[in-house]
């Protein structure tokens, strides 16, 4: 499936929080933050211009006087504010002196100057009235004001928000941005039609009420993670043609009480003011657990959330037009309350994509790349089974991540099957060192698996065996299933135990002795016996009974009962457990020992050339069984074998298996 970033709506009050004019972080105007710097910047710039000193030569009072005596002085400008004299000689060029009197020139003085015939231009300059006294004065009084407004902007704010916590954090989609719409939704016809019902009352109501039909009030999106349950309610506020009102249950949460019962009516009062309308709660899970299973009991914020919600949906007021849709992966441990008729009446089941699904799902995350000629869209889609959209989705992009690690123009089938066995089992850890027999070890120990899931007719084909050690395993059989299964019968069920033991009884038929690698096996092996007992009915000694516990598991459901059968019959799971078990066994040591043999040539070949191909396994069992002798080739002799000619060890040439034959 398809999965595109939403497309948000711009914000109700119209601004863009990005564009100047919007508030900064602390709640002041970016406006007013550039205007009070650029006066303060002109402001200093006035005041050092406005009392920027003269750049004429200063001379002493004595000095001037004898100037004035020697009659160089032509004329002189007295400023009666600052006292300086501007001196100008009679020289040519004429120059200019300054220098400072007394308060005032002495008489004797004027009458000199007077009589030496020199101009005199008094000059009273007060100086810059606004830098002298109104800057001075204002200038501390403005920003201690501009501080004060700051401030109380600042606790507004907070008292805002603290005001506004039971306001409705709902993200409200118009009709004028549609986004995603189910073109975008690849696959999953009959989710969308559905959908596609409910999207149609709303846009026309009369249909459905001329014969009487009611719309469920609730539909719930139910599927495992990463399948498209919001992606599918993003397409239907494309398509709805109704606001589409978005939140997440977490949401209504807060450390106030009562705000999320606020939050509730707030959200069903803002969809009521529009008429007709859809509202979408995204993991809903998070507020709708059953009541009774915490710890607060009834004044528990989170079931009082719950109570506002139940009432609102479907209480004594009535809510016609508004459409509740919801997305959870976890149905069985919502309140049954919340998924009566009326209310979220309605689930959607949104399972993991089958064949055709991922095949319209590649397309859509393929349709923008570089693809090679050589790859196929129907193999990649057969070869990833249980993937989700989100899954294929990673895969297609590790595939790109591949390509262009490895130099390539283009996506190839190759940069395909690095990132499927990325995806499915990890990255390669080709750096480890390990000993000779350790490798030896390894190599029997996942021949075994590939022989026995080879040799099985009920186990899934092998896809490729590798001894390089991977994610936290030592060595990888890969298996892969030829289509979608969605049952598992009891000779599946076995031969897949049978396979889960083939390194184990590998290891004892050759070395004689097991290891510890088999430990991730048992595991598997017991829990696929024991299911096999207590919820499907396998065992004729517990008859056709169900004691698996598949119910949640927190405080106040069920945690601290005790079990539903009795100690005998708890003795007797775990005695039929290890009789499946033991049995297994026994056949995987049979089928190991039949086919010597090729266990031993699928190991040489893993030895040899580190990952073998499925078809290269078949290949081997089919030549063991022609050649009966080979099962005498031990691990001594193995390495008397002759030379391959193969290409990046994938396969085993015939020189080699003609050599290990006669060997043998």
């Amino acid at each position: 499936m398809s999965d595109k970033g939403p497309n948000l709506p711009p914000p109700q009050n119209g601004r863009n929080p990005r564009l100047p004019g919007a508030k900064g972080e602390g709640g002041m105007p970016r406006w007013a933050i550039l205007l009070v710097s650029a006066v303060v910047i002109t402001l200093l710039v006035v005041a050092i211009s406005g009392g920027a000193a003269t750049t004429s030569n200063e001379i002493s009072y004595d000095e001037f006087l004898n100037k004035v005596d020697a009659g160089e002085v032509a004329e002189i400008k007295y400023n009666n504010a600052t006292f300086e004299i501007e001196v100008i000689t009679n020289s040519e060029p004429p120059e200019t002196f300054r220098t400072f009197s007394l308060r005032e020139i002495p008489d004797t003085t004027q009458e000199k100057l007077i009589n030496s015939g020199i101009k005199i231009s008094p000059n009273t300059n007060t100086g810059n009235v606004f830098t002298n006294t109104i800057l001075p004065l204002f200038l501390p009084l403005g920003l201690i004001i501009l501080f004060f407004w700051w401030l109380s902007r600042r606790q507004q704010s907070q008292m805002g928000g603290i005001m506004s916590v039971g306001r409705s954090k709902a993200k409200t989609y118009t009709t004028e941005r549609p986004g995603t719409t189910f073109a975008d939704v690849a696959g999953y016809a009959g989710v969308k039609r559905e959908i596609t019902e409910v999207v149609d009352f709303l846009k026309h109501p009369a249909k459905f009420g001329e014969i009487g039909a009611r719309i469920p009030k609730g539909v719930l999106l139910v599927g495992p993670p990463g399948t498209g349950k919001t992606l599918i309610a993003r397409a239907v506020a494309g398509e709805a043609g109704v606001p589409f009102m978005s939140v997440t249950g977490s949401d209504f949460m807060e450390m106030f009480v009562g705000v999320g019962a606020s939050r509730v009516r707030d959200l069903f009062a803002e969809a009521r003011k529009m008429g007709r309308a859809i509202i979408f709660i995204d993991e809903i899970d998070s507020i709708g657990r059953k009541r009774g299973a915490g710890l607060g009991g009834g004044h528990d914020e989170r079931e009082q959330t719950l109570n506002q919600m139940l009432a609102e949906m479907d209480g004594f007021e009535a809510t016609e037009g508004i459409v509740m849709m919801a997305a959870t992966n976890r149905p069985d441990i919502l309140d049954p309350a919340l998924l009566r008729p009326g209310r979220f009446d309605r689930q959607v089941v949104v399972p993991l994509p089958e064949l055709d699904d991922r095949k319209e799902i590649l397309a859509v995350h393929t349709k923008h790349k570089k693809m090679g000629p050589d790859v196929d869209i129907d193999v990649i889609a057969r070869g990833t089974p249980g993937m989700s959209g989100a899954d294929l989705a990673n895969l297609v992009n590790e595939a790109a991540l591949f390509a262009v690690r490895h130099g390539q123009a283009t996506i190839t089938s190759t940069s395909f099957d690095q990132a499927r066995d990325r995806v499915l089992i990890g990255i390669e850890r080709e750096s480890m060192v390990r000993s000779r027999e350790e490798l030896e070890r390894t190599a029997y120990h996942e021949a075994g698996h590939a022989l026995c899931a080879a040799a099985l007719p009920s186990h899934d084909p092998v896809h490729k065996v590798t001894i390089i050690p991977t994610g936290m395993a030592l060595g990888v059989t890969m298996t892969l299933p030829e289509g979608d299964r969605h049952k598992l019968e009891q000779q599946e069920a076995e031969d897949r135990i049978v396979m889960a033991l083939g390194g184990r009884n590998a290891e004892r038929i050759v070395f004689g002795e097991v290891s510890s690698g088999a430990s991730d096996d048992l595991r598997q092996a017991t829990q696929m016996a024991r299911r096999m007992v207590t919820e499907w009915g396998m065992s004729d000694a517990i008859g056709p009974m169900s004691l698996g516990d598949n119910g949640p598991v927190f405080l106040g459901d069920g945690g601290m009962t005790s079990k539903e059968y009795s100690e005998r019959t708890s003795e007797l799971i775990d005695t039929e457990t290890r009789r499946i078990l033991m049995e297994m066994e026994a056949r995987c040591a049979e089928l190991l020992n039949t086919k010597r043999g090729a266990l031993n040539l699928i190991a040489r070949s893993l030895l040899e050339h580190e990952t073998v191909s499925g078809d290269e396994v078949d290949r081997l069992i089919a030549l063991a069984e022609e050649n009966p002798s080979a099962a005498s080739i031990e691990p001594e002799t193995v390495d008397e074998v002759g030379g391959s000619t193969t290409n990046g060890g994938e396969e085993l040439s015939g020189a080699m298996v003609q050599d290990a034959t006669e060997n043998g």
